[in-house]
């Protein structure tokens, strides 16, 4: 009798599926999901800080619409210990209420931020840098690479069809100040992956970023010759750059001062860790004013213009501890976030006024060293990992592009130049996307007192919100805008921009104010009468209006018209 041969038939695997919410096409807010058959993981949870809007509101992603299309995450893998990588979890995670496992830096980080809102941290799990973790069908190892903040690590993800790289924030340092060099052979066992999901942001940088030894050394090269305080604002999350501060001073003879409450409660972290070991004794802000001027050495956070930051203060002749004279020297040893350039140079331009010497990467580039790798960095890595596809990620829509002429010239395929809010599916060689989610990210109050638990509130609740910043300058009559009208509302307004412009240009050339505040007073309530006269329903107005030669009386303030 005849018996028909079996027939093997290959084994199907359900697709990879990949949806960012936060970290494409911009500087920050980085969050990005991974999906196998079903099961969910979560990979960062960042925020960002809007400058562009009144009152610098914190930005968070938009989650709403996971749970109805059940992908809620199982567990949350956290690269490295900057805020945008995990500054939004505490606002974001009681949703979810999942195990969150990070280095020991990021896990107390987090500590801390949980602990202010009230929150358990029974789900906070730290892992060793070179630790694997297994959730479900993912199996996550935390790889070490060098970046501007110790124990980052690019994570390994593989499930049982597919080899995953999330590099999170990296470069290549042969010569760090913390921690030990990228290791090449620990990527190159990786090879070839399926897909690696990388860091963009020097992607238009040709060459090789800076060692943070070489930026040590060049701080060090224009403290000796400083005579009078010297203020360096740098990132607080920058240990290494602290660490080397520290020696330079005590080599320079200057006792160190910390001004910023992020800066203390970083500092504090590290020494707890055992990273500041040999870090010198700290002179409390309030006794700074008993040494003489070439014995100081201030380190202070605000050196992306922040405008209630401890710098600003300084800059505008305000800060009760901290009086520069045209002796000192103010160094920003910290690159520019993409956005911030103008309450940057409004910054500088302020202590330039007071006299005060203004270092930066335009008088000397070697005072700051890039966390992110420049292309020669990035060809590198594919050497190694032998990618077969590539998704440019962190960084803007121009960062993405270089990135993605870079790779394709190496011969790896770059299928999609992925976007916030869309789900792409790895499935075999393919990687395509499937739908696009519309996101509404959440602002949050920036001025909270430390413990006060606040909701966040949703882009959707503040569909009558409407925001309105001026450049003003004053005048031998008055007042007189210059510049572009800034608006800004969550929800599509009928507002025609051009009349708007030429209403309050009128007005404000009508109106005889010798102060701000006198301007402010007499402009609000026309405004707010105009606008009620054009749109269909009032929106909460924010009037905010902004000397372009700020002085110290001149404070930049918000008005609600409720």
């Amino acid at each position: 009798m005849f018996r028909p041969r079996a027939q093997i038939r290959p084994r199907i695997y359900p697709p990879l599926l990949f949806h960012p919410l936060g970290g494409c096409g911009e500087i920050g807010m980085n969050l990005s999901l991974y999906g196998y058959d079903g099961d969910w993981i979560a990979v960062d949870c960042g925020m960002m800080i809007r400058q562009d809007l009144p009152d610098q509101p914190l930005q968070i992603p938009d989650v709403e619409h996971l749970a109805a299309h059940a992908m809620v995450p199982s567990a949350i893998f956290i690269t490295h210990g900057h805020e945008d990588h995990l500054g939004a979890l505490a606002w974001i995670w009681p949703r979810w209420n999942c195990p969150v496992y990070a280095t020991p830096l990021a896990i107390e980080l987090l500590r801390a931020k949980f602990i202010e809102q009230g929150l358990k941290t029974d789900a906070l799990k730290p892992v060793q840098p070179g630790a694997s973790v297994t959730t479900g069908p993912f199996n996550v190892t935390f790889l070490p690479v060098t970046h501007s903040i110790p124990e980052s690590c690019a994570l390994s993800i593989i499930t049982p069809r597919y080899r995953v790289l999330h590099t999170g924030d990296w470069k290549l340092d042969e010569r760090p100040l913390i921690g030990r060099p990228l290791s090449a052979a620990q990527f190159q066992a990786l090879a070839p992956v399926d897909l690696v999901v990388a860091d963009s942001t020097n992607a238009d940088v040709e060459g090789h970023s800076r060692s943070e030894t070489e930026a040590a050394g060049a701080l060090e090269a224009v403290i000796q010759n400083c005579r009078g305080r010297v203020v360096v604002s740098c990132f607080a999350s920058n240990i290494a750059r602290i660490k080397a501060l520290g020696g330079i001073a005590e080599r320079s003879g200057r006792r160190v001062a910390l001004l910023g409450r992020s800066m203390e409660r970083m500092v504090s972290i590290a020494l707890q860790l055992g990273y500041l070991d040999d870090f010198p004794p700290r002179v409390p802000t309030h006794d700074l004013g008993y040494l003489h001027a070439e014995e100081v050495l201030i380190i202070a956070t605000g050196s992306q213009g922040e405008p209630r930051s401890a710098l600003s203060r300084m800059a505008q002749g305000r800060h009760p501890a901290v009086d520069l004279q045209p002796e000192d020297d103010v160094i920003f040893s910290a690159r520019a976030i993409p956005g911030n350039e103008r309450p940057i140079e409004r910054l500088k331009a302020g202590f330039k006024r007071l006299g005060v010497s203004v270092h930066d990467e335009n008088t000397d580039p070697a005072l700051h060293a890039s966390g992110h790798p420049a292309r020669e960095e990035l060809r590198q890595l594919y050497r190694w990992l032998q990618p077969k596809m590539l998704l440019p990620v962190h960084g803007e829509a121009s960062h993405q592009e270089a990135h993605r002429e870079l790779a394709s010239n190496l011969g790896i395929q770059v299928p999609q130049r992925v976007k916030n809010g869309a789900v792409l599916a790895l499935d075999a060689e393919t990687l395509v996307s499937t739908i696009q989610h519309h996101l509404r990210p959440q602002l949050i109050a920036s001025r909270m007192r430390p413990g006060e638990r606040t909701s966040p509130v949703s882009a959707r609740q503040h569909a009558l919100t409407l925001s309105i910043a001026l450049n003003v300058l004053p005048t031998a009559t008055g007042w007189t805008r210059i510049g572009r009208l800034l608006w800004d509302s969550e929800t599509s307004l009928p507002l025609d921009e051009e009349a708007l412009t030429d209403w309050l240009d009128a007005r404000i050339d009508a109106i005889t104010a010798e102060t701000l505040l006198q301007l402010r007073q007499q402009l609000f309530g026309p405004l707010r009468d105009w606008l009620q006269q054009r749109l269909p329903v009032l929106p909460e107005i924010h009037l905010q209006l902004m000397p372009v030669d700020p002085q110290p009386e001149y404070e930049v303030r918000t008005i609600s018209s409720r």
